[in-house]
């Protein structure tokens, strides 16, 4: 079964909380653009490490690449 980029946004988003979510992919690849508070004073592996929390086994087993950009709200906001 392929995955699809819907189905990613709605893990990410079931397991944490976002402000703002883009998933795009063509089945294998995946670009996400994930938006969270609960990254604040977070290093990007802690932020990258929480979302492969919210992903769980799904990141071994159905997610084979997902390159992922994550910001705060407020450093989101000042790229506008």
């Amino acid at each position: 079964m392929t995955t699809t980029p819907e189905a990613i946004h709605s893990y990410i988003a079931a397991g944490l909380q976002c402000t703002h979510l883009e998933v795009e992919g063509d089945g294998q690849h995946f670009n996400a653009v994930i938006v969270s508070p609960a990254f604040a004073g977070k290093r990007p592996i802690q932020r990258h490490q929480l979302v492969y929390a919210a992903l769980g086994d799904r990141m071994r087993e159905e997610i084979h690449a997902l390159s992922m950009k994550t910001l705060t709200p407020e450093e989101f906001s000042a790229q506008g």
